[in-house]
């Protein structure tokens, strides 16, 4: 909104053509998320607390994570706002991509709500039953995917699958990008969900991914950077920076106050919407397989899951870990919780750098 009134300025002073500038508008929409978050913060928490929205621990978790119990949750709800709203505000709303990624977080944040609410005011430790939880992330991703294979149709969104380290292997899906599509979101909403089990964890991940997706939407939208990178060039890429920026801002103004010891939980309305978003930007720039190296951590979270389950039924109940998520397992061995999230943080960051560093590698 701000971006369209003060744009056309630009022919009453030069000073006003700066709000063209994608970087500019990138670092006034972090600017203002994080502003959001540090504002609107404390008074949430508050309204938290008043309704009485306070986490349900699961019986099955770690013994030392009971005195957590009561701890206001749902402030993804914080995140959101403070993502949308900047988003709002500095970029072009005509974007079919920027409206997208609006879309996707405001859905699965809307499913992860109705699973918090779930949680805390009908006093069910699990949530939604896992398999209508799963078949309603099946659903929006669906529609979301059946959205941009539209658009691809249209030419407004491209088809063709992007594979790292090979130059000239880019297959046309066409419908087949649907399933695959609807894979990514899927699974990205529930690896940070999985994820969000230590104060800060998730949200000091998401904030690593977010600055790394911040960097690559911007190398994407630019035609002479994608050229020399020979990564897809998306031409509204760009305008994506905004709302990238402005989920890096909002993750670092929530991190203020999940940091250990948490005043506040994201809850699944941050972790699904969180989630999916990462997922969305990947997709929209053709980066979705420079995603599994960018998450990193939280692909090793999922698969921690994965593995001991599938372990546990396949031996008659013998496991591979002490307890999944994997963080769990490091808390069992004795590590604090502190540790636990700076290394997986330190983690994080190597991922993410090893991402970048995969760009000219072509």
């Amino acid at each position: 909104m701000l971006y369209w009134l003060l744009a056309p300025l630009e022919e009453y002073s030069i000073l006003f053509n700066l709000f063209r500038y994608y970087t500019v508008r990138t670092a006034l929409a972090g600017i203002t998320a994080m502003l959001i978050s540090f504002i609107l913060g404390s008074w949430v928490i508050r309204m938290l607390k008043k309704y009485q929205l306070g986490e349900e621990i699961s019986p099955y978790g770690p013994e030392s994570h009971q005195n957590k119990r009561g701890t206001p949750s749902m402030g993804g709800i914080l995140i959101i706002a403070s993502t949308l709203i900047p988003t709002l505000l500095w970029a072009d709303l005509s974007n079919t991509h920027v409206l997208i990624a609006m879309s996707t977080m405001f859905l699965f944040g809307i499913l992860g709500f109705w699973d918090d609410y779930l949680k805390i005011k009908k006093h069910k430790s699990r949530g939604m039953i896992i398999r209508h939880k799963f078949i309603y992330q099946i659903l929006l991703a669906g529609i979301l995917g059946f959205v941009l294979v539209y658009l691809g149709f249209l030419d407004k969104f491209d088809l063709h699958l992007s594979f790292p380290f090979f130059k000239k292997w880019i297959p046309f899906l066409g419908w087949a990008y649907l399933p695959w599509i609807m894979l990514i979101l899927v699974s990205s909403s529930n690896a940070v969900n999985l994820a969000d089990g230590l104060d800060g964890l998730a949200i000091g991940l998401t904030l690593i991914s977010a600055g790394a997706f911040t960097a690559l939407s911007y190398l994407a939208g630019r035609e002479d950077f994608s050229g020399y990178l020979n990564i897809f060039h998306v031409e509204q890429a760009s305008e994506l920076t905004i709302f990238v920026g402005a989920l890096t801002g909002a993750c670092l103004g929530f991190l203020w106050f999940n940091s250990h010891p948490a005043q506040v939980f994201m809850g699944d309305v941050g972790a699904l919407s969180l989630g999916a978003s990462i997922g969305i930007i990947a997709i929209l720039i053709k980066q979705e397989f420079l995603l599994f190296m960018v998450a990193g951590v939280f692909i090793l979270e999922a698969l921690s899951v994965l593995l001991q389950v599938s372990y546990f039924r396949v031996t008659g109940g013998k496991r591979i870990l002490r307890m999944a998520p994997l963080h769990h397992h490091f808390e069992l061995l004795g590590w604090s919780e502190e540790k636990i999230v700076v290394r997986f943080w330190i983690l994080g960051i190597i991922f993410a750098l090893f991402s970048l560093a995969t760009l000219k590698l072509r």
